[in-house]
């Protein structure tokens, strides 16, 4: 069982210092859940990940040239990776920002606040994507 009070301990993610590299750093950290740390302990979880990945960039790469594919399909894909992607990051970045989004303060992540960073963030770039896609005429609802 995880101990709650182990929740609230202060995490320093490794960012490089300066206003311009720390948003750098926040937004590669959003968009890249792997590390190194991450591939040296769960390797095969890692490595799976970058093929699930891959092959979820490879639908909406498939939507964006005009492919007839189903809304539900590109959710699908989406919705699995996100899932997914939940187990990468508490193995590479396991820790989520506490405070308001400006903040520099983080914790150690528990999979419930994994899992609703990712969905949110997931949901959000999702919903950009399909926006962009149907107002290029790129996907047909």
């Amino acid at each position: 069982m995880i101990d709650p009070r182990s929740m609230t301990e202060p995490v320093k993610p490794p960012y490089p210092g300066g206003v311009l590299a720390h948003i750098g750093a926040e937004i590669w950290d959003h968009l890249w859940p792997w590390s190194r740390s991450g591939f040296q302990r769960q390797r095969t979880i890692q490595a799976a990940s970058l093929a699930i990945a891959l092959a979820a960039t490879l639908v909406w790469v498939l939507a964006a040239l005009g492919n007839d594919l189903a809304p539900n399909t590109i959710i699908g894909w989406w919705f699995g990776w996100s899932v997914f992607e939940v187990v990468v990051r508490l193995g590479s970045k396991p820790y989520v920002k506490e405070g308001p989004w400006w903040s520099q303060r983080y914790r150690k992540a528990s999979v419930m606040d994994m899992i609703c960073y990712v969905g949110f963030k997931n949901l959000l770039i999702g919903a950009t994507l399909f926006i962009a896609l149907k107002s290029l005429g790129l996907l047909v609802l």
